[in-house]
């Protein structure tokens, strides 16, 4: 397997640094902006989007668009109704993945989907269900809109010299 290091390449390397650092603080600036309670959420969001190229990440952000709506969705609705429980955290996951399946989206859908459920179903909360879910998704919807303006506006290269991909 190829050691995915990031080699020094001079300029590529300073702009993919700066361009990764403005895209993270636009989305916590953003999520910041409208009140959301973690806005940690986006930045990490932003920076899983933003690495790639504009194509790349078209591609992927519809898919953690929509596992993100239905994880945070089913688990706002599970959340209501159930106390945590390991059992229900297991059910909820298992729908989850037939849910995506139904709508026709992929692994990545059900991945977003999971940690959103993960995190409505099992982190401790102080609001209600419909609350939390709704705030994962707002964070994650700045997250994904930040990181593709920003590469919209200043677009990674796709070959970095002294970078392995």
């Amino acid at each position: 397997m190829e050691n995915k290091k990031v080699g020094w390449a001079g300029w590529a390397v300073l702009e993919q640094a700066g361009r990764t650092a403005v895209a993270a603080v636009a989305s916590v600036l953003v999520a910041r902006l409208v009140r959301l309670p973690e806005t940690y959420w986006a930045a990490i969001t932003t920076l899983v989007i933003a690495q790639s190229s504009l194509g790349a990440a078209m591609k992927v952000s519809g898919e953690r668009f929509i596992g993100t709506a239905l994880g945070a969705g089913v688990g706002s609705i599970l959340a209501t109704y159930f106390a945590p429980h390991v059992a229900i955290y297991g059910v909820a996951l298992f729908l989850l993945g037939l849910l995506i399946a139904a709508v026709r989206s992929d692994r990545r859908a059900y991945r977003f989907g999971g940690v959103a459920l993960t995190i409505v179903l099992l982190v401790p909360r102080t609001g209600p269900a419909w609350q939390v879910g709704f705030h994962r998704f707002a964070e994650v919807t700045i997250g994904i809109v930040v990181a593709l303006a920003m590469t919209v506006a200043w677009p990674e290269k796709e070959e970095v010299a002294g970078a392995k991909e």
